[in-house]
């Protein structure tokens, strides 16, 4: 067995035994280092790239939509934002219902090969933002260049909108079988039961994949080391997803908001749950960070 392979294969066991770190050291380094490289500050900064990079991301989709599956674009349409539904507030989830339409109409015809093309600028631009602060995470400098770094996030942006566009088909395709399964078996209601509990378990599952790719491939690393699921992509992914519900459970309760902002509020309440949606990414960064430099330590010792 070559030193490489046996690095790879400890590197792969150390990091869900933290890099022989205890439960606790892990939370405390992470804590400090979250302080020290101010994540707080930066969830903020990555809030507005969001914004910025979030309906693009729409308008390429649906572009999409309608490219490859025209007959069904509507459809895959409703499904990605049936997602969005359950985790956003009412009235942010209004603004996003209300816009992607208005991009559906633009998602034709001679503009939507420019919008097409600003759109992966400005989402790629957000994905630079995000490779920007993990660099920081993980206490390296960025030493490539600035067209190999937006080369990277154009990439990761397109690698992630197939993604999405794939688990959309897989959702569209696999909810038809189980409606004709459902009416075969006389069994519908059980069926669109069993069918909307598994969407949360496959939406997981893609997010801890696309945080994987974004936390392997986005920092300038010594050294590439590829991980389907890490502590730091499973402890983001999960507290994306629970903090996203309690928001949404908050306002259902305290809905004063429009009254502190006015018709601005759907607008505010969007770039808060984009504000977790980063500050997420980044701890589970940092958490992958820390295991990372106590393996190497470990290594070394």
């Amino acid at each position: 067995m070559t030193t490489s392979s046996r690095s790879d294969r400890q590197s792969a066991k150390s990091i869900w035994n933290f890099g022989g770190l205890t439960f606790w050291e892990l939370v405390q380094s992470v804590v400090l280092d979250a302080q020290k490289n101010e994540l707080f500050e930066r969830a903020s900064g990555l809030a507005f790239d969001f914004l910025l990079a979030l309906f693009p991301l729409f308008f390429i989709l649906i572009a999409a939509f309608g490219l490859v599956a025209s007959q069904h674009s509507l459809q895959l349409r409703i499904s990605l934002l049936a997602y969005f539904a359950d985790l956003l507030p009412a009235l942010a989830f209004q603004l996003l219902n209300t816009t992607t339409g208005e991009l559906a109409a633009n998602a034709s015809g001679e503009k939507l090969t420019i919008g097409i093309v600003v759109a992966l600028w400005l989402v790629s631009g957000g994905v630079a933002s995000i490779i920007s602060s993990l660099n920081v995470a993980f206490g390296v400098r960025e030493s490539r260049s600035w067209f190999k770094v937006r080369a990277i996030a154009l990439v990761l942006t397109l690698v992630i909108s197939i993604l999405i566009l794939s688990a959309l088909g897989i959702v569209l395709v696999s909810g038809s079988f189980v409606d004709w399964l459902g009416q075969e078996l006389r069994l519908a209601s059980t069926m669109i039961v069993l069918s909307k509990a598994l969407q949360w378990p496959t939406a997981l599952l893609f997010v801890i994949f696309s945080y994987a790719l974004i936390y392997t491939f986005g920092p300038n690393l010594p050294r590439i080391r590829w991980h389907w699921i890490t502590p730091g992509s499973v402890f983001s992914a999960i507290s994306w997803m629970v903090a996203s519900a309690g928001f949404r459970i908050y306002l259902r309760f305290v809905n004063n908001y429009s009254v502190i902002f006015g018709s601005l509020g759907a607008l505010v309440i969007l770039m808060i749950w984009l504000y977790v949606t980063g500050l997420a990414f980044l701890i589970g960064g940092e958490i992958n960070a820390n295991i990372e430099r106590a393996s190497a330590e470990n290594l070394d010792d």
